[in-house]
């Protein structure tokens, strides 16, 4: 899977950052996923490897602006490109009416079908690569995170079998299914030829005060996409305390939980320089981590 970050501030965008969005990419699949859409986030796929008419859906967090505002532009250029494929739309129930406000969004207008899922608090869905469950967080709207689990890919040991006497051909694919064959009177038991590649499990959480309502989903996750919005010296000072996660908060849950990679993102615009969110992420969390920047791409293998 590669992940490529399209927006990583918080609130508002600033020089170096566009608000959130984040692109996910599976190996061997054709197309493309959207998870938020930040005002300006079709001007970010333009500058990117990505194309608009790949995109198979779109996941949003929460309706926050700096999370949604970018739906209407991306709708209407995929019509005036003259998009033909359907787009699936998942977020929380208010969503469609704030769209539909903007942009009509029927077939006969935009030349393509939207067809919208409401989210809820473990709602599920299947992709051609992944499975996704939708996690409730903790903000001062409605929000989510969501839970990514690969389906395990299924590796043949053609070089054995080819050696043992059986040549590739169709009797491959009975194999890669579980199913014993035989070939010249000589059987070949699925069990022996074939194995398959542990799933990856990752979460790209909206925002968040409380990383830990999390829990067992983190339990030796292989990466965790979080917001860390402030420092926790910065937090503290606020006169008014918003519902956000500091970088100390996070990591110090990462690790009770044996995060494998943790990225920080939704960074607050009054950190010109990521360094002290790193710093502190760093002092609590012994994992492999880093502060995301706009066009960042992250790629994690099944072991």
């Amino acid at each position: 899977m590669k992940l490529t970050f399209l927006g990583t501030s918080g609130g508002k965008p600033t020089k170096n950052r566009n608000s959130s969005a984040i692109a996910l990419e599976c190996e061997n699949e054709r197309g493309w996923y959207l998870f938020d859409c930040a005002e300006a986030t079709q001007h970010q796929i333009l500058k990117s490897h990505l194309s608009a008419s790949k995109l198979k859906a779109i996941f949003i967090t929460h309706t926050h602006g700096d999370h949604c505002y970018g739906l209407p532009g991306l709708l209407t250029s995929m019509m005036l490109d003259g998009r033909s494929e359907p787009l699936a739309i998942f977020a929380p129930k208010e969503l469609r009416n704030m769209i539909e406000a903007f942009v009509d969004v029927s077939l006969e207008h935009l030349g393509y079908e939207v067809s919208w899922h409401t989210l809820h608090g473990g709602f599920e869905v299947g992709f051609e690569k992944f499975r996704l469950k939708a996690l409730p967080l903790i903000h001062s709207i409605e929000c989510y995170a969501f839970y990514i689990v690969t389906y395990p890919t299924i590796h043949i040991d053609a070089d054995r079998l080819s050696a043992e006497g059986l040549p590739p051909s169709p009797l491959y694919s009975k194999l890669k299914e579980g199913i014993d064959v035989e070939y010249e009177g000589k059987r070949f038991t699925a069990k022996e030829y074939i194995s398959a590649s542990k799933p990856l499990r990752l979460i790209i959480a909206g925002d968040n005060a409380e990383p830990e309502i999390l829990g067992e989903y983190l339990r030796d996750l292989d990466l965790l996409i979080h917001e860390a919005t402030y420092t926790q010296e910065v937090y503290e000072s606020l006169p008014t305390k918003f519902l956000h996660t500091t970088a100390a908060a996070l990591a110090k849950t990462a690790q009770k939980w044996g995060v494998k990679h943790l990225i920080a993102t939704h960074i607050s615009p009054r950190f010109s320089d990521p360094a002290p969110i790193l710093e502190e992420l760093r002092a609590h969390y012994r994992g492999e981590c880093v502060v995301a920047e706009d066009f960042m791409s992250f790629t994690i293998r099944p072991s």
